[in-house]
């Protein structure tokens, strides 16, 4: 049975994007299974940020958060790999328990539309 994560990774800021691709490919590679070959559900590339505080002598980083579904089988070797990866300053992993993000309704000023005053859209 698969399940959703959502992982959060800082990489070296020296590296750079194919660089960061290329790692991230590896990553994917640990994750894939024969049902799910692509396991990867959504990437954002944040890019350069400059770190609250300081790690590993660093002060900016490139970030990477990425959703996906796996078995929980194979989460261990690919935390060992994310772990042994120098490029990668930190990273943060857990289970997305909760239903995917939807966009906020957006309530209209009165007058824009047929719609009653007040209503929300959906």
């Amino acid at each position: 049975m698969t399940r959703r994560y959502e992982v959060v990774y800082i990489f070296d800021s020296a590296l750079d994007e194919e660089g960061t691709k290329g790692i991230l490919s590896r990553f994917h590679a640990l994750l894939a299974t024969p049902e799910k070959a692509e396991p990867v559900t959504q990437s954002n590339h944040w890019g350069k940020r400059t770190l609250a505080f300081p790690i590993k002598r660093r002060d900016t980083g490139y970030y990477v958060v990425e959703q996906f579904e796996t078995e929980p089988r194979l989460l261990a070797e690919f935390e060992r790999a994310v772990k042994l990866e120098e490029k990668v300053i930190r990273y943060l992993l857990v289970v997305n328990e909760g239903e995917a993000p939807r966009p906020a309704a957006v309530a209209r000023p009165f007058g824009d539309s047929d719609d009653e005053p007040g209503e929300v859209e959906e």
